[in-house]
């Protein structure tokens, strides 16, 4: 896409700016206002936005904050002849991507516009998922891989494809396999889940299949199972390594088939069953000892989804520690306003063996048992705290690594955090958050790469 917006009042300066950049073989729109800007904008694909700043109706100052809110990926170019260093300096703070004043040097403005589409294409490339995408999988996180879960769950949730999460205890995978349902065309129909480690191996198959009547001692009723329950819907069959051999080949059958008797039972039924399956286990390593049906392992492992452990991810930490204050400030009656600094830090040094499950049982006994409205060091379990300090100090002692490059890792980290804070705090708008920073928009591009602060 090269198409280029250029909005003005005066005709004759579209027309210049139009035949300018056709030339360099940009496909260009013009606008003689803002609000006939936007509604180019909301039917077209526009790379670049190129606005007077004194216009009727919307100006280019609102429609650049119209533009950095609904379309933050598109650099606006402020062109005036109105130009003084307070405007220059406002226009950049409120997220312009550059500013040239009347009258200008032809080939200062193309190489100003290239630059942009160069960004502009780049943003496409390399797009931040808005706090609205992620919130809809009730999934905090900016971690990298978290962002490809998201790309993931967006794919395969409107699919049928059999899904298999696999991660740590607490990591979030039931969250996952939720979030693919509720994003799927089966949302409205059942999402049944069963933990197949909390079910002895004598009542495994009565759980999935269900039994008649008589079936076996104390089974004095018709009871459906699990996959009769999620016709229609989806079956998340959590922790699936644990389910017995004997097990799996009738699991496999129902996989291939979509059909089953009950235990006890002559008749067929059959489902329409979504089957989502996690596990803490290395289900490979399993196949390869014999643990675990190679067949079904491969009708399971149709599409993996891999969750990582918290301290793989521990730019989330913050996040995920205010989530769960304001979680349990509710559901507690409780009034917690602030976590100390030191105790972040600690968060961030702990190895989290629990991960998210463990870091939400904390928060809620500290919402629970502090006494004023501030979480302070003080208030940290002894047992957490001696630990969290021993792994900050075998971090910094780190055997493997000259005092040159533990310099170099500690001054990384201090820099990612900073770049991290201020971009929440600028609501994850780049060109606000580089301006903050003292860094160009481009240089604080590529320091969100190098972090793997971007998808």
């Amino acid at each position: 896409m090269k198409r280029i917006l250029v909005v003005d009042d005066e005709l004759n300066m579209r027309l210049v700016l139009k035949a300018m950049l056709k030339k360099e073989n940009y496909e260009v729109a013009t606008a003689s206002d803002g609000l006939e800007a936007l509604n180019i904008l909301k039917n077209n694909d526009v790379a670049v936005v190129v606005t007077d700043l004194k216009m009727p109706k919307l100006d280019g100052m609102g429609l650049l904050d119209k533009v950095a809110k609904k379309y933050p990926s598109t650099p606006v170019i402020i062109i005036t002849a109105h130009g003084t260093i307070d405007t220059a300096v406002d226009a950049l703070k409120k997220g312009a991507f550059d500013y040239i004043t009347k009258p200008f040097e032809q080939d200062d403005l193309k190489n100003i516009i290239n630059k942009a589409f160069k960004t502009s294409t780049f943003n496409e490339d390399e797009v931040i998922l808005s706090p609205d995408e992620t919130d809809r999988y009730e999934i905090i996180g900016r971690n990298s891989n978290i962002i490809k879960i998201f790309d993931t769950i967006k794919k395969v949730a409107p699919t049928t494809t059999t899904v298999l999460i696999t991660g740590e205890t607490g990591t979030g995978k039931e969250l996952i396999a939720n979030a693919i349902h509720r994003n799927s065309p089966r949302k409205n129909s059942p999402f049944i889940k069963i933990n197949c480690s909390a079910i002895s191996q004598n009542l495994i198959e009565s759980e999935l299949f269900g039994y008649e009547k008589g079936a076996f001692t104390g089974a004095i009723s018709r009871k459906p199972g699990r996959f009769e329950l999620a016709h229609k819907g989806t079956l998340f069959l959590d922790e699936v390594g644990d389910i017995p051999k004997e097990m799996q080949v009738k699991l496999l059958r129902v996989i291939q088939d979509q059909e089953f008797e009950r235990v006890g039972g002559l008749q067929t039924i059959k489902v329409d069953v979504r089957l989502i399956t996690a596990t803490n286990r290395n289900l490979l390593q399993d196949v390869k000892e014999g643990r675990f049906r190679d067949d079904l392992y491969y009708r399971l492992n149709v599409l993996p989804i891999h969750v990582p452990a918290l301290r793989e991810r521990k730019e989330d930490i913050n996040a995920l520690t205010d989530y769960f204050v304001e979680k349990f400030n509710t559901k507690l009656n409780r009034n917690i306003k602030h976590i100390d600094s030191k105790v972040r830090k600690l968060f961030l040094h702990f190895n989290w063996p629990g991960n998210i499950r463990e870091l939400e049982n904390l928060i809620e006994r500290l919402v629970l048992m502090t006494k004023g409205d501030n979480i302070t060091i003080e208030d940290i379990p002894a047992e957490l705290k001696s630990q969290g300090e021993a792994a900050s100090i075998s971090q910094l002692g780190d055997q493997n690594k000259s005092f040159k490059d533990i310099i170099k890792s500690k001054t990384e980290e201090i820099e990612k955090k900073m770049i991290i804070q201020v971009l929440e705090e600028c609501d994850w708008n780049v060109t606000k958050a580089a301006t903050q920073l003292g860094l160009s928009r481009k240089g604080l591009q590529l320091k969100m790469i190098k972090y793997n602060l971007r998808k």
